[in-house]
Order: C-alpha cells, then sequence, then structure tokens
C-alpha cells in the first residue's frame, strides 16, 4: 500500500526531472553550434560567405527601390508592401555583414557580386547580376520620373522578377552548405518572397498590366 502511495507522488518529480534534463541538452546544443559557428568559420568562396555577399547586394537594390515609391504612392496596400519590404531586407543585410565580420571576413569579395557559380535543377552554371533580377540603375530611376501610376506597375514588374532571382541564390544556397544560421536565412527568404510575389501579382492584376518575361 505504501508503495502504491509513492509512486504517483514521484512521477511529478520524475517528469520535472525529464524536463531539465531536456533543457539542459537543448542549452548545451546551441552552445556547441555556437561555440561551432564562431570557431570553425567559412573561408573566401565558402558558398555561406557568397551568400552573404551576394544577397546583401541583392538586398541593396531592394531597399533602395521600395524606398523610392514609397515616398510617391497612395496605395495604402503597397505602401505596406513596401515598407515591410524595406525593413525586413535592411535587417537581413545587418544580419549576413554580422556574419562576416564575425567571421573575419570584408563586406565586398575579391569578386564582383553574382559572378560565381551557382546550383539550379542539379546543374551548375555561371550565374549574372541579370539572371538574379538586378535592375539597371537607369530602371531603377524611372521609379522617380514615371507618373505614379506607371511607376507603381514598373516597380511591381521589376520586383517580381528581382524576388526570383533572390529565391533562386537561397535555392542554389541550400543545395551548397550546411551551416545552420546561413540555411535558416535562406528558407526565410524563399518563404518571404514567395509570399510577397503573389502580392504583386494580384497588385498587378488590379492595375490591368502583366508580368515582364
Amino acid at each position: 500500500m505504501t508503495t502504491m502511495e509513492t509512486t504517483p507522488n514521484n512521477a511529478p518529480e520524475r517528469g520535472g526531472i525529464t524536463n531539465i534534463l531536456v533543457i539542459v541538452l537543448v542549452a548545451l546544443s546551441v552552445a556547441l553550434g555556437a561555440l561551432w559557428w564562431l570557431t570553425q568559420p567559412p573561408q573566401e568562396g565558402d558558398p555561406a560567405v557568397t551568400f552573404s555577399r551576394d544577397m546583401s547586394y541583392h538586398h541593396q537594390q531592394a531597399v533602395e527601390m521600395a524606398l523610392l515609391l514609397r515616398d510617391r504612392t497612395d496605395d495604402p496596400e503597397l505602401r505596406l508592401i513596401l515598407i515591410d519590404m524595406a525593413l525586413t531586407q535592411q535587417a537581413q543585410i545587418g544580419q549576413m555583414s554580422g556574419w562576416l565580420e564575425a567571421w573575419g571576413l570584408p563586406i565586398t569579395g575579391p569578386q564582383p557580386p553574382m559572378t560565381g557559380q551557382m546550383t539550379h535543377g542539379g546543374e551548375t552554371m555561371a550565374m549574372t547580376p541579370e539572371m538574379m533580377g538586378i535592375q539597371p540603375q537607369s530602371e531603377v530611376n524611372k521609379l522617380t520620373t514615371l507618373p505614379v501610376s506607371e511607376a507603381e506597375v514598373l516597380f511591381l514588374q521589376l520586383m517580381i522578377r528581382h524576388h526570383r532571382g533572390a529565391i533562386l541564390m537561397a535555392e542554389s544556397t541550400l543545395s551548397q552548405t550546411q551551416r545552420a544560421p546561413v540555411t535558416r536565412l535562406a528558407q526565410s527568404i524563399i518563404a518571404g518572397q514567395e509570399s510577397e510575389i503573389a502580392l504583386m501579382q494580384k497588385l498587378l492584376a488590379d492595375r490591368g498590366a502583366q508580368e515582364l518575361p
């Protein structure tokens, strides 16, 4: 009888110890991951380094375009997208710049941005800024000179193309590196920009316009 009464009373205690052990193991795993991240930094040419630099450069143009149109449009839905896009991508630039600093590497590399190799569909190919949706500055400048309605359409067309390039870059990185912080950011970029593409396609259709070929 005594044994039967003791067992239920001890069960919560054992459960609490188990929970504590799980928390300790998770904390230890995170600490070891952070230690590896700092003590085994990638070197020049590593996909994580290339991704950090190329995506930062890519994001910079998106932020510029979003801010240019934000100051002109009165469309509340589009304006909300522009603000969110600028804030999100600027924060991601800061994150990637922080990685490069922690790795002891400069923000810019020895090669121009987006001129290395990428993997797509199991094939390795040369990357160019144009393939990744980078727009000529002359096109970006039109966002400040065209009538607002035309500038809105142009922005949506250019940014859909721009986002598709970012998704390609992120997918290529996922096939080349296992560094958890990098893969998490790449996955976040894919999810976020796919969602934004869908929103921009709707806004483009609402304006009776189509995507660029």
